[in-house]
């Protein structure tokens, strides 16, 4: 088992940043792929970022590339979201997720979850 627990959410002015991080525990060793996904109200979770622990190739989905960023501290067992330039539109619970394949965004390829973040994003 893998245990993800999330930190750094908030509120923050359009044109914001914000830092978040997952932490994970447990069999960590297993994991391959660190995601990170989020859902806004009466929407379905969405893909954000994905990032391999070996190798550190990234993956974004298109409405994010250049304002997020996806890293990881390997020692530490943690895997960041930097958010800059933050919309209004970004406002969500935002989840890392840990998967033991070389998924990208497929969500039923994760089979660890965290219990989210709000990220609220004021106009």
């Amino acid at each position: 088992q893998v245990q993800l627990v999330e930190s750094g959410g908030g509120l923050v002015q359009a044109g914001g940043s914000l830092r978040l991080s997952c932490a994970a525990s447990g069999r960590t060793f297993s994991s391959v792929t660190m995601g990170w996904f989020r859902q806004a109200p009466g929407k379905e979770r969405e893909f954000v970022a994905a990032i391999r622990w070996s190798g550190g190739s990234t993956f974004y989905v298109d409405s994010v590339k250049g304002r997020f960023t996806i890293s990881r501290d390997n020692a530490k067992n943690t895997v960041y979201l930097q958010m800059n330039s933050l919309k209004p539109e970004d406002t969500a619970v935002y989840y890392c997720a840990a998967s033991r394949l070389l998924v990208g965004s497929r969500q039923n390829g994760y089979q660890y979850w965290g219990q989210g973040t709000q990220v609220t994003v004021s106009s």
